[in-house]
């Protein structure tokens, strides 16, 4: 739902300001577990937390929803289909998993499809938006940024709790989004550049509500729901749920926004899920007891 709440919001601001909501109301929910659970963390510690906050958070974001803005709801879904993929290549690089024949196939599909769908964009028109290139390759660019988020993530989660981790790397995260944001606006007295007004009162009722459900839901939710499960199974592993990211991504840009995908796009989305749902349903899972200890 992250794509199409974004959308609703990026039609009445920038960027910039819609991760920041985002993430802003999602504070709501993680600032009372850091409150609740203070946790003594090492300087290494400390290190890897302002690293996966700013990795998982204005980087990976602000490069998305650029993205996004630049091309459709459809073809950013489908983009995101390349991440379980790419999850597995990581593995094998960074933590010596062994990619066999069939993932590599599955690598080289995900990377054909994710290549069709970018080239078919600009082809591909909508109802009220066009699919571009530009957006397409950024929003894939946000993917590894990603992959850098997860694999961190699970080395924070061999010492502390989900729930804590999210915490500790959303408010810090969000404050860098805050800087970010503002920092423009607080500085053009100075710079003397034009800044448009604090996007508050002009914004509507459907615009909050997509950004209350987006940091609520969509962030702060699943966001540890998500952490929860990556500390209970390999990263690898948990790709296969991330197949649902781009198929109800597309079909809720197509029938709730009139967007239309063209045929490159269909093939290259059928080319990503199948390598995706071909790699995760054949991998080679751990036994769950040691999973669990």
């Amino acid at each position: 739902m992250g794509f199409y709440l974004g959308r609703l919001a990026l039609d009445e601001m920038s960027v910039e300001w819609t991760v920041f909501y985002r993430f802003f109301f999602a504070c709501f929910v993680m600032a009372p577990v850091v409150f609740l659970h203070r946790e003594h963390l090492t300087a290494s510690e400390w290190r890897t937390v302002l690293l996966t906050a700013a990795s998982g958070i204005p980087l990976q974001f602000l490069l998305q929803f650029h993205g996004l803005a630049m091309t459709t709801v459809s073809h950013a879904s489908l983009m995101v289909g390349a991440m379980p993929v790419l999850l597995a290549a990581a593995a094998a690089i960074f933590t010596g998993e062994q990619l066999d024949w069939l993932g590599w196939l599955a690598l080289c599909g995900s990377t054909v499809g994710a290549a069709l769908v970018t080239l078919g964009g600009s082809r591909a028109t909508t109802g009220h938006e066009t699919p571009s290139r530009t957006g397409d390759l950024l929003v894939l660019f946000s993917l590894f940024i990603a992959l850098a988020w997860i694999l961190l993530s699970k080395k924070l989660m061999e010492a502390h709790s989900p729930s804590v981790v999210t915490a500790y790397t959303i408010l810090p995260g969000t404050a860098m989004l805050a800087i970010w944001s503002f920092g423009g606006w607080l500085l053009s007295p100075l710079t003397h550049a034009h800044i448009e007004p604090l996007p508050f009162a002009h914004v509507s009722s459907t615009a909050w509500t997509a950004l209350i459900l987006s940091g609520l839901l969509c962030t702060a939710t699943t966001t540890f729901l998500w952490n929860w499960g990556l500390h209970h199974v390999p990263a690898s592993r948990a790709g296969i749920f991330l197949n649902i990211e781009p198929a109800l991504g597309a079909v809720l840009g197509v029938e709730l926004l009139g967007e239309k995908l063209g045929p490159y796009a269909w093939l290259g989305g059928a080319l990503i899920l199948g390598a995706a749902l071909g790699l995760t349903s054949h991998s080679r899972g751990q036994n769950p007891a040691v999973i669990l200890e």
